[in-house]
């Protein structure tokens, strides 16, 4: 499959969660900004996809990655975003969703499992996505993390070089 089929619409979102479910398949998803890819966010897609059978990514909207990371973010644009990461083996499917917060796109997607990085605990997660996944039934797993693998870090080293 080419990676630019596994980027999901609104509109096909859906209709790929409806064949993954007839097949039995066990969807996890997760979400964030995925900039500048590097080794933490691999290895943590990695993770997050053994957890089942098939690896759902919400992006983070341009629009939105700036207003949580500030002027000068995203870096990549949420197009070049999610074209690197429907490349990855480890990645089923992505979905950039236009809100703030993750909820409408989880509630789009239905997953059975939703994993985020060693950086939250089940009471730092968004506690209005904890409350709509428990109310799923959704198993929420928090996965470590890579020490010393950022974005930040990675911009920062490249400030100070110049």
């Amino acid at each position: 499959m080419k990676f630019e089929q596994k980027i999901l619409s609104f509109e096909t979102l859906p209709a790929w969660r409806e064949t993954l479910r007839q097949k039995g398949q066990v969807l996890v998803a997760t979400n964030g900004c995925f900039d500048i890819l590097h080794l933490g966010h691999v290895t943590y897609l990695q993770q997050a996809r053994e957890q089942g059978d098939a690896l759902l990514v919400g992006l983070t909207s341009d629009v939105h990655v700036s207003a949580l990371k500030g002027p000068g973010r995203p870096v990549n644009s949420e197009r070049d975003r999610a074209a690197v990461l429907a490349a990855l083996e480890s990645v089923s499917g992505v979905y950039v969703f236009p809100e703030l917060d993750a909820r409408s796109f989880l509630e789009l997607a239905r997953p059975d499992v939703y994993v985020k990085g060693g950086d939250y605990t089940i009471d730092t997660i968004n506690q209005d996505e904890r409350r709509l996944l428990d109310g799923m039934g959704v198993r929420i797993v928090i996965l470590g993390n890579v020490p010393g693998k950022s974005t930040t870090g990675i911009l920062d080293k490249i400030i100070f070089a110049l």
